[in-house]
Parts: C-alpha cells; sequence; structure tokens
C-alpha cells in the first residue's frame, strides 16, 4: 500500500482533529491517563458498544480501583461484576494481567510496547492505545472503526479490495499520527468512525473530509440492500 504524501496526511490530521474539537464525545474514561484505568476500558470496548460499557467501567473501578485490588480479588467475583458485557474471557484475562504487573512491574504497567505484550491478552491494539492514552507516546490504533475510515478516505474501492494482510494497515496507521497529538488524533480516528463515517448510512453530505476523499460519494442502498454505484 503506497503511503499518502505529506500534503494529504496534513490536511487529513488538521481536519479530522478539527472535527473532535466540536463533535468529541465525552466518556469517562477521557477524563484520566491513568494505565490502569485506560486497561480497564480499553479491554471493555473490545466488541462491545461504548453505550453498555460506561456505566460497567465506573461499577468496575469503584470494585477495584487498582491494580493491586483487582490482583486480590477472586476471579470468579470479577466475572461475576463483568456481567452482562459478554466476551467473558476477557475479564479472566484483566485479572491476569492485573496480576502480573503487580508481580513484574510493582503494579505499573509498562510502557514499552514489548513488555505490553507480553502481558496476558495484549496484542498490538491494545499496546498502541495504552502507550498513547497513558503515556501520550505517538503510537497508532486500528480498529474496525479506523480500518474503515482510511479505507475509505485513502484508498477507495478498488484500491481497497487489493490491500493484503495487516502489516500494510499499520503502516498507514503509523503515518499519519500527528507528533505529539497521538492522544486526540487516535480518539477522534475511533469517534469518526463510530458516529460519521459508519458502516451504513455515514454522514458524507456534511463531512470535513468529501472532498479529499476517495469513495465520495459512498453507493447508496438499492430497494433490495444491496448497494448500488452512483
Amino acid at each position: 500500500m503506497r503511503r499518502p504524501d505529506a500534503r494529504s496526511v496534513r490536511r487529513f490530521q488538521q481536519r479530522l482533529l478539527a472535527w473532535y474539537r466540536r463533535h468529541g464525545r465525552d466518556l469517562p474514561w477521557r477524563r484520566t491517563r491513568h494505565p490502569y484505568r485506560v486497561l480497564v476500558s480499553e479491554i471493555m470496548l473490545q466488541q462491545t458498544q461504548v453505550e453498555r460499557v460506561v456505566p460497567k467501567y465506573r461499577e468496575f473501578l469503584r470494585r477495584y480501583p487498582t491494580v493491586r485490588r483487582l490482583a486480590a480479588a477472586d476471579v470468579d467475583e470479577v466475572r461475576r461484576l463483568w456481567y452482562p458485557l459478554g466476551y467473558n474471557i476477557r475479564p479472566v484475562r484483566l485479572h491476569a494481567i492485573a496480576r502480573e504487573t503487580l508481580a513484574r512491574y510493582g503494579g505499573r504497567l509498562p510502557e514499552d510496547e514489548r513488555a505490553l505484550r507480553r502481558l496476558p491478552g495484549i496484542g498490538r491494539y491494545t499496546a498502541g492505545a495504552i502507550r498513547a492514552f497513558a503515556y501520550g507516546r505517538d503510537a497508532a490504533v486500528l480498529d474496525t472503526n479506523v480500518r474503515r475510515v482510511l479505507g475509505r478516505v485513502f484508498l477507495g474501492p478498488r484500491r481497497l479490495a487489493r490491500v493484503r494482510g495487516e502489516r500494510a494497515w499499520w503502516d498507514l496507521a503509523e503515518a499519519l499520527v500527528p507528533a505529539g497529538r497521538a492522544y486526540d488524533f487516535n480518539q477522534a480516528l475511533m469517534d469518526f468512525g463510530a458516529t460519521w463515517c459508519t458502516p451504513r448510512r455515514p454522514r458524507c453530505a456534511p463531512c470535513p473530509m468529501r472532498d479529499a476523499c476517495r469513495s465520495y460519494p459512498v453507493p447508496a442502498p438499492s430497494a433490495n440492500g444491496a448497494r448500488r454505484a452512483p
């Protein structure tokens, strides 16, 4: 996948950050830079809608406000509190992360990517999120929403169909992160994909990327639900 030119990158960064200043969601995990709280939010948000996570995130942190408290808890108790978020391997992994963090790092999540990814259940996305949102590092994130935004804006349907492998996507995501602004930029990307550049009925008409988007206009659904070309 060919990387976008510097001008296109700057335009995308500026427009997305301006959009986020106006439209970014007020979420409880955006009011903290504490690594443990960032970790809890990221694990909860895996395959779960934001609206379902918000009350459980608050409840979970009231019960387990620190890595030490979570590590000392009974794992079955942690699983019961997690209900009904689903994907129930997550509380088990989170409990294991807490115990290993306490044992190996004195209760503070490491900042180094390789060290983070050695913890149970932490992959490249979660490591990047912790580094960007807790430690202020210029790390990229790549989830379903981010991939959709980048694919539509920089590739378009024809080029998108030719992309193979995760490495190309991560290379693109990393090329776009503005120095010193990874926190806001990554949060903006995820919000933009979740609320404007959605899988169905994206808000193309007021979109700030419209004149540079390789997928604009997005094909409208036909009467039988299939997509049709504009």
